[in-house]
């Protein structure tokens, strides 16, 4: 029986290198917190907390994974616009795991995988040694870098809510990888690497669109690297299989672009500071030495590295002004730059190996094993000093701290170990008994930076969370996802003292309870939250608000000094969710449904008192009044008013009595394309981004359903996983001709491992025979031992 062959030094050195930067990784995000059993908050990352519970007990078990929400935005459509696998892969760990700690694992394993891509990536791609094991270490500082803080990848990104991109980032390297070595013309398992490949991107979809494009890029360029018909083919069927599998998704976000939300990001004009920051010469300096080494060497993955670093700094130059902010763009940027340094560390370590040697074969190795231990070891050195996390004796004294690990701490200790939580969890206790005693509906809280000391400014978007539903949060995540985005943030800014205004180029007033009301009114708002003594005073004197609850007084730390506040809750009065409409909806002829021409229209009729009552439709039945949308005057045509009983809403369903069908009822939720009615013709989209029917029986329910372009999307889902089944089952199905052969390409039978053949290559290496062990030219290609010209087995 063949005895098991013994792992080389090499190897057990790369293994430690890359398990010793993931480890490191993992050591400075507080695992002893991760394990706790808290509410993750900070950022983004405390109101991400609803969206995998949604999931988990509203969604999936209705069979669904995109679907709708009435907790935020009077309703949105929860993860047709934003990425599911995160979610579902903390629902899936949430099965064995408390949900607050599968959420904070699966938050951070994108930043503690990624040395483990980077090292994959090399390693499949053929790089050769210590260049896959550099690549891990390369990601250390990326990981730390302080530069930014979300625009995506790194630990402050992660922490400030983007754990989707982190995720997204790790799964593309492999991708890129498997892809990378899918199209050697070796030809091997060509299936399994058309289906793995498939399955990855796939995968990277499903967690962030931009990592996708990186990935997406990649693999056009690495095809491009070495064109080939069968290069060509591969790439093509692999993109079209990973977009089959994702149809599910896809198409519907597609389709229902014009229902998101523009927020105008501003574009980052400051190009040279961002793309070449003071305090990263040396990186430049270090990926421009892994360039030339790529050059000099055709080592295609540095070059593949290079041109990916040149396309990243192009797309953040010249991106236009659009939804994709250009600054997204600058982590790429900044990951092929460390990746390229380590690619430069790695050839510098085999050239100093073979330069200080007697013997330069010994010495090459030599320097092969030692270059990623010393890299490694100066790279936490490197990190670990603003970190404060080194030894005694080995600290040395800077002015240069790093607030990661009080970020870490901030995050993953958890709501409940903030020194207010005592009244965070008294406003939500506050809430839930109003509720239970005044009723279930959407509450409006106002803003102020200093909500910040709850564990986020964002906390009470968990209010449905927290009170299983019954308290909707007007506010939330995922901006883009509703259309009503800006209508609030026009109404927070009317209905808070230091309104957080995020959204570009909208016409912002200060507070204004007065106009805020009729406008809480309007979007069927039925709790206001009033926090400082300037907004309660407004309120006290509004006949439509009644104080039914309050919380405090707390102690809070402002700018000027400490001070009390005391949450006041008031009932809004006329907020129902279906409502009478006095006049006929006026259709605004010659204008989209959707995008930026309707979110015009309808911000300039949501600011002006004297229209409201008139709303204006994107279609509607022929008898409604029709204008130009440009039209200064709407005709006020008065309707025979119902009365509207009995309403019901459920997460999906709204349903109501009316005593006079054919008259126009106005329903306060969220528009979208998804949403169906019975008993009723309709819905249309009024303004803002409301809805309206008109009752052709007594009773009448909303629905949102399932339209055709999502049945479309699971059929072409459900067709791709046939596909890679199919791939995955076919195995090897070729390992190239040989040049001799007709048709057969340059180099087709070329070796794996000779992806990064150097120009000149170094003579034979002597063959040593151990105990079960043998290497023949190890310090080539990743030490598999195959040599130019055999079948790519070992002789």
């Amino acid at each position: 029986m063949e005895r098991m062959r013994r792992p080389t030094a090499r190897t057990v050195a790369s293994l430690l290198v890359v398990g010793g930067s993931a480890l490191f990784v993992l050591s400075q995000l507080e695992p002893r917190l991760l394990l706790r059993s808290t509410t993750p908050s900070g950022g983004d990352m405390g109101a991400h907390v609803w969206g995998p519970a949604y999931l988990r007990d509203h969604l999936l078990p209705q069979g669904r994974v995109t679907g709708w929400t009435p907790d935020w935005y009077a309703g949105f459509p929860y993860l047709t616009f934003y990425f599911p696998l995160p979610s579902l892969l903390i629902v899936l760990a949430d099965a064995v795991l408390p949900y607050g700690v599968a959420f904070k694992l699966v938050s951070v394993s994108g930043l503690v995988s990624l040395p483990v891509a980077a090292w994959a990536f090399g390693r499949l791609a053929g790089l050769r040694d210590p260049g896959p094991a550099c690549l891990a270490v390369a990601t250390v500082p990326f990981l730390f870098d302080r530069g930014f803080t979300i625009y995506g990848g790194n630990i402050a990104s992660t922490l400030a809510g983007e754990f989707s991109f982190s995720i997204g980032l790790s799964l593309a390297l492999v991708f890129l990888g498997v892809l990378a070595r899918g199209l050697h013309p070796e030809g091997r398992f060509e299936g399994r690497h058309k289906a793995l490949a498939a399955s990855l991107l796939a995968l990277t979809l499903l967690s962030h669109i931009l990592p996708t494009l990186f990935a997406v890029v990649g693999a056009v360029l690495f095809t491009a690297l070495r064109p080939s018909v069968r290069r060509f083919r591969h790439s093509l069927t692999v993109g079209l299989v990973g977009a089959l599998l994702t149809a599910f998704w896809v198409l519907p976000a597609i389709v229902g672009v014009p229902y998101a939300n523009d927020m105008g990001w501003e574009k980052t004009t400051s190009y040279l500071s961002n793309l070449f920051p003071a305090n990263l010469y040396w990186l430049v300096a270090l990926a421009g030495a892994g360039a030339m080494a790529s050059v000099m060497f055709r080592l295609r993955v540095g070059v593949f590295l290079s041109v990916m670093a040149v396309v990243a700094a192009l797309a953040f130059r010249w991106a236009p002004d659009g939804r994709l902010w250009n600054a997204r763009f600058l982590p790429f940027w900044l990951l092929t730059l460390y990746l390229l340094a380590g690619v430069g560390v790695a050839e510098l370590g085999r050239g100093l190996g073979r330069w200080l040697g007697v013997d330069n074969h010994r010495s090459e190795r030599t320097g092969v094993l030692l270059t990623p231990v010393v890299a490694l070891a100066a790279t936490v050195l490197f990190v670990a000093t603003p970190l404060r996390v080194l030894p005694a004796w080995a600290q040395r004294e800077t002015g240069d701290r790093s607030f990661i690990p009080d970020w870490v701490r901030w995050n993953y200790s958890g709501y409940e170990a903030k020194a207010s939580y005592g009244e965070y969890r008294d406003v939500v206790a506050t809430m839930g008994r109003v509720g239970a005693d005044v009723g279930c509906g959407r509450a409006f809280w106002e803003y102020e930076p200093e909500l910040d000391r709850l564990g986020t400014p964002m906390a009470l978007m968990l209010l449905p969370y927290w009170t299983n539903g019954c308290i909707g949060s007007m506010e939330g995540l995922y901006f883009e996802s509703s259309a009503t985005t800006p209508y609030h943030f026009l109404v927070q800014a009317e209905l808070s003292k230091n309104p957080s205004r995020p959204q570009r180029d909208l016409p912002y007033r200060s507070l204004d309870v007065n106009q805020g009301v009729e406008h809480l009114q309007l979007l069927g708002v039925r709790y206001y939250m009033a926090l400082t003594p300037e907004a309660k005073e407004q309120a006290r004197q509004h006949p439509d608000l009644r104080l039914v609850g309050s919380s405090g007084p707390w102690d809070v730390r402002y700018d000027d000094g400490v001070k009390q506040r005391t949450w006041e809750v008031y009932e809004v009065a006329g907020s129902e969710v279906v409502a009478p409409l006095d006049h006929e909806p006026v259709v605004m002829d010659g204008l989209d449904e959707g995008g930026r021409t309707w979110q015009d229209a309808a911000v300039a009729w949501f600011q002006d008192p004297a229209r409201l009552d008139v709303p204006l439709a994107a279609d509607g039945p022929k008898q409604w009044p029709r204008i130009e949308s440009s039209a200064a005057e709407v005709p006020r045509r008065p309707t025979d008013r119902a009365e509207v009983s009995g309403i019901r809403t459920d997460d999906d369903r709204i349903s109501f009595d009316v005593d006079r069908p054919g008259t126009p009822v106005l329903v306060k939720a969220s528009h979208f394309p998804n949403w169906q009615a019975s008993g009723a013709r309709g819905p249309w989209r009024v303004t803002p981004n409301l809805m309206v029917v008109v009752p052709t029986t007594s009773h009448v329910e909303l629905r949102y359903g399932t339209t055709r372009v999502e049945s479309a999307g699971w059929a072409l889902s459900l067709l791709g996983l046939v596909i890679v089944v199919v791939l995955g089952a076919r195995g090897s199905v070729g390992r190239g001709r040989r040049e001799d052969e007709p048709g057969a390409e340059p180099g087709d039978d070329a070796p794996l491992t000779q992806l990064d053949e150097p120009l000149v290559a170094p003579d034979p290496e002597p063959v040593s025979v151990g105990a079960g062990q043998e290497e023949r030219g190890a310090s080539r290609g990743g030490g598999q031992g195959l040599r130019a010209g055999t079948t790519g087995r070992a002789q």
